[in-house]
């Protein structure tokens, strides 16, 4: 059986270049990049120059970039090592409960106040569950920014949400289920307009506010499903801090990236050695490191043509499906769309049973997040932009890559006429 794979988002298959790249690090290069003689020395250096590597890719300084386990562990060490520096008591906000600041926007707090992040309802679990936890942990207080109904963040309401407190906000660049492209350089430039006015009091007497050292409202955003397609220049985005994973994009599993702009401020969450500029323990995973630096240079050898194969491919599949199955809804706005996702709303059905079907006929999709299969809850983010609980349950995210073909599309869109079908004629809402 002939099988073909549209769940890209979920992981993408590792290049051949890739594999290349990282086999002598498996047995010859083996040394510990910590230790001073040459087999140290040698890993060292390779580490180094993948660094640059990323850092070109990037437009950053290599001294910007941290080497971690994945996308997961990037957005937490950037949420939680923000929110870990305003645990010294000497770092929180100190407010005088009787001072009234004049001409300004902002109220007078009750001392102390919780450091405050400013993030979406629809971001992956990686976001939404550290913030949780960290309220729960009374370490932080959250802002939850809703999506309109085509998937896509107000400028708007990151600016009515922002609080004297702010000191993060953390906005996806593509939605990792509906692929909706959020204005990152917009949402980056009302940050550093607020920064640039905002207001600071120093001293020691009692008509005093004391703010932490460091006031910057510092911007994070998970680009995981944003690196094969859209704009990836840390400078031009405006960004503070940006967390990748390599297996999205051709590179192995286990080992990610988080962009630190220098002068971030931001602690380990992780302790033990003095790797990655004290900022995450623990001996590097050369081998994937390697392997991650040349899916990057790959990823930079990508042409506009072969990003618009991929958009044109997308759209055809979208029409074919309005055009031959009926009752259909597609997710999120067509034009603000990641060139390689599809995400369709199946009125009447079950997503999991024509994902099941799917597979039955070699073809690979899925109904959201991976890191969520399993689950009986409809999706959070199909939610988020006001769809219904059944309509969530009907969806299926079809997600293409650079080796997606017309053959393997009209294939699928034939399979999948012939299971809605059949589907619908079993199912008690059906027509």
């Amino acid at each position: 059986m002939k099988r073909i794979y549209l769940d890209y988002a979920a992981t993408s298959p590792v290049k051949n270049e890739v594999f290349e790249a990282m086999k002598p690090y498996f047995t010859g290069g083996f040394g510990n990049p910590s230790s001073i003689h040459w087999f140290g020395r040698q890993t060292r250096g390779a580490i180094d120059k993948a660094r640059q590597t990323v850092a070109e890719f990037l437009n950053c300084m290599p001294e910007e970039i941290i080497f971690t386990s994945g996308g997961t562990e990037s957005d937490n060490l950037a949420i939680r090592g923000i929110i870990a520096k305003f645990q010294n008591p000497n770092d929180k906000f100190q407010i005088n409960s009787k001072l009234q600041i004049q001409k300004s926007k902002f109220k007078s707090y009750p001392s102390p106040l919780k450091p405050h992040i400013i993030t979406s309802t629809f971001e992956h679990h990686a976001i939404l569950h550290t913030c949780q936890d960290l309220e729960k942990q009374g370490l932080a207080e959250v802002t939850y920014i809703k999506p309109d109904h085509e998937g896509i963040i107000s400028i708007e309401d990151i600016k009515k949400a922002i609080k004297l407190n702010t000191v993060l906000v953390s906005i996806m660049y593509v939605n990792n289920e509906i692929g909706m492209v959020q204005p990152i350089s917009e949402i980056s430039l009302l940050i550093s307009r607020y920064n640039e006015s905002r207001i600071m009091y120093k001293g020691g007497n009692h008509n005093t506010l004391f703010l932490i050292p460091n006031t910057r409202i510092l911007f994070h955003t998970d680009a995981v499903q944003a690196v094969e397609y859209q704009e990836m220049d840390v400078k031009k985005l405006g960004v503070d801090m940006l967390s990748l994973s390599a297996h999205k994009f051709g590179g192995p599993k286990g080992v990610g990236i988080l962009y630190i702009k220098k002068g971030t401020p931001i602690s380990a969450i992780q302790t033990g050695g003095a790797q990655e500029w004290h900022k995450r323990a623990g001996t590097e995973n050369v081998a994937s490191i390697i392997g991650m630096a040349e899916a990057v240079r790959l990823l930079e050898l990508k042409t506009n043509n072969e990003k618009l194969k991929t958009m044109e491919l997308r759209e055809y599949f979208i029409d074919q499906i309005f055009e031959k199955i009926p009752d259909v809804m597609l997710n999120g706005s067509r034009e603000r769309r990641n060139p390689n996702n599809v995400n369709i709303s199946f009125k009447y059905i079950e997503g999991e049973a024509i994902l099941l079907n799917l597979d039955i006929a070699g073809i690979a999709a899925s109904s959201g997040s991976a890191c969520t299969s399993g689950s009986l809850e409809p999706s959070h983010v199909l939610l988020s932009i006001g769809l219904k609980h059944e309509d969530a349950h009907g969806s299926v995210r079809f997600t293409l890559g650079e080796k997606t073909t017309k053959e393997e599309i009209d294939f699928t869109i034939k399979k999948l006429v012939e299971i809605v079908k059949r589907l619908r004629k079993m199912s008690p809402f059906g027509k």
